[in-house]
């Protein structure tokens, strides 16, 4: 195979006029100044299935089946479930808080309703495996639009999967489901959108003003999408050229369009069950939480003591060292979105997702100058269709099973804890670890209020996250503010600070312990259960 010459003052991928190219064909250097798409040769329905570039996107399946199908969710998950499914009972959108005792009646929205439900009508049909199953393929569709997304760019599908390998190292621990998730695969669709355009290929910009109106009810993040769009527009103003940045301007009738699509895309914001207060969301936790943004781990800074973000920094660092020894052309775009991602995840490590789509095209277009590209006339279609077979295979016999399924949430979550306090009830309300609420919510019912759980914002606004810090940091003064709120007995997790304290007072008697958590009551309700371990 011959290895596609690139220019170092013309990139393959970022030349305005390129046309794009379909999996199955043949990989070729782009060539500023085509006024045109170069011819696309036709080929047949089965030899695009099962073509090379077809069956590397089956390895990126099968990898983020490795990687994800012990079904390890997030404890948001559960609260999730339980908002959606409460929407399809009722066909009624919540105002004010209905799970906990602490923020009972203060207001709040169900700002990702469109992703709860989606979620709630999967475990309706198909119960915990269904979840498991549909985290699976929401996994894979983002790295399949990921990997397509880089083989547009870079116009090389071998380097296109290289890169979309790499990062799935980075993005497979961050697959999880809540409907952020639905988020990333959103802003992929539109750069994918914005790229066809960018290569004359101007009708898909129409399905997002589609897709913004599902975003806008299904995921905060739609904010970036709709930032994403002004700036491929400002960045086609005019045109210049400084070092190895260049800016292309539209040309008038694009300009219009791409407006038009933008001022589309803000009109569908206020179309919500709540009106325009769900496009407000995004803006609040950024502005006005601060106990949040600090305890919460995934708002936290990008922390560079373990794989991941080691990781993530070498391929920051290693791509602006390969542009410096060897560079290539970049259109202003690029460049801004690159550090604008690669700042929003050293400053709120939740974002590395955000970073992953911004950064692989880049990194696959380095890649095409060495990766040769694919040639269709030596495709092994056969040995390709076997390797799929297998991959599938493969998948289906090791899918979990729901015995195994539900092992691995009574590994993560009081799902014992919880059986025993429905045996042996206590009157009063009950303290709880945040990891611990969404659960509880989801399982415990409507009559059983939550001390705290995964609505970090709600709880902040009413004050009763900094009472929950207070005592889960075993600050002075802690009985006092369980005294305030009334509790009779703490569920939280078998190694948390607070289980060792209580432990050592005499007023807590520890009733249940297993290997996740531990159940204390008050020594005046000591009746309610006899001491069980586990």
């Amino acid at each position: 195979m011959n290895v596609p010459e690139v220019s170092m003052h013309a990139n393959t991928s970022m030349s305005a006029d390129l046309a794009t190219p379909e999996l199955g064909e043949i990989d070729a250097p782009g060539v500023a100044g085509l006024s045109g798409p170069p011819p696309i040769a036709k080929v047949g329905l089965l030899k695009q299935i099962f073509s090379f570039p077809a069956m590397l996107g089956g390895l990126l399946v099968t990898g983020v089946f490795a990687a994800r199908h012990n079904f390890e969710v997030d404890p948001d998950l559960w609260w999730h479930l339980k908002v959606g499914e409460n929407i399809l009972a009722t066909h009624h959108w919540p105002t004010t808080d209905p799970y906990s005792f602490t923020a009972a009646g203060q207001p709040w929205l169900a700002y990702e309703w469109l992703g709860d439900v989606f979620f709630a009508s999967v475990a309706r049909v198909g119960g915990l495996r269904g979840l498991q199953a549909l985290l699976i393929v929401l996994g894979a569709a983002i790295m399949l639009a990921l990997y397509g997304y880089a083989t547009l760019r870079s116009r090389n599908s071998k380097a296109g999967f290289v890169a979309a390998t790499v990062v799935l190292v980075l993005a497979a621990a961050n697959f999880n489901l809540r409907p952020q998730m639905l988020g990333y695969f959103f802003l992929i669709l539109t750069l994918i959108a914005l790229e066809r355009f960018r290569q004359g290929r101007p009708a898909a910009l129409w399905f997002l003003p589609a897709l913004f109106l599902i975003w806008i009810n299904t995921h905060g993040t739609w904010e970036i999408g709709l930032a994403t769009i002004l700036v491929y527009w400002f960045c086609g103003l005019r045109e210049f050229r400084v070092g190895d940045i260049d800016m292309h301007a539209w040309k008038p009738e694009e300009r219009i369009r791409l407006s038009l699509v933008f001022l589309l895309c803000l009109a569908v914001i206020p179309i919500t069950p709540y009106g325009t207060r769900l496009a407000a969301y995004p803006f609040d936790v950024a502005s006005s939480l601060p106990l949040n943004l600090t305890n919460i781990q995934e708002w936290q800074p990008m922390p560079l003591n373990s794989f991941g973000p080691k990781l993530f920094l070498t391929l920051v660092l290693g791509t602006i060292a390969v542009q410096i020894l060897s560079p290539l052309k970049w259109r202003v775009e690029d460049v801004l979105l690159f550090l604008g991602a690669t700042l929003m995840a050293f400053v709120h490590a939740r974002f590395l997702l955000i970073f992953v789509p911004f950064f692989t095209p880049v990194f696959a277009t380095v890649l095409a100058r060495w990766v040769p590209g694919y040639q269709r006339e030596k495709d092994p279609y056969v040995l390709n269709a076997a390797l799929m077979a297998v991959m599938l295979g493969a998948m289906i016999h090791y899918f979990p099973s729901r015995s195994q399924v539900e092992d691995n949430v009574s590994a993560l979550f009081p799902v014992n804890a919880v059986n025993y306090l429905k045996d042996h009830p206590v009157s009063g309300p009950m303290f709880n670890s945040y990891g611990f609420g969404g659960y509880l919510v989801y399982s415990r019912g409507d009559e059983h209020k939550v001390f705290i759980d995964g609505r970090g914002e709600l709880y902040e606004h009413a004050g009763v996250f900094a009472d929950y810090l207070h005592i889960t940091l075993v600050k002075p003064g802690l009985l006092g503010v369980l005294r305030n709120y009334g509790i009779k007995e703490c569920l939280v997790g078998r190694d948390d600070p607070i289980a060792v304290f209580l432990s050592a007072l005499p007023e807590w008697k520890q009733v249940y312990a297993d290997p996740v958590s531990v159940i204390f009551v008050r020594s005046d309700n000591h009746g309610a259960g006899s001491t069980l371990s586990r």
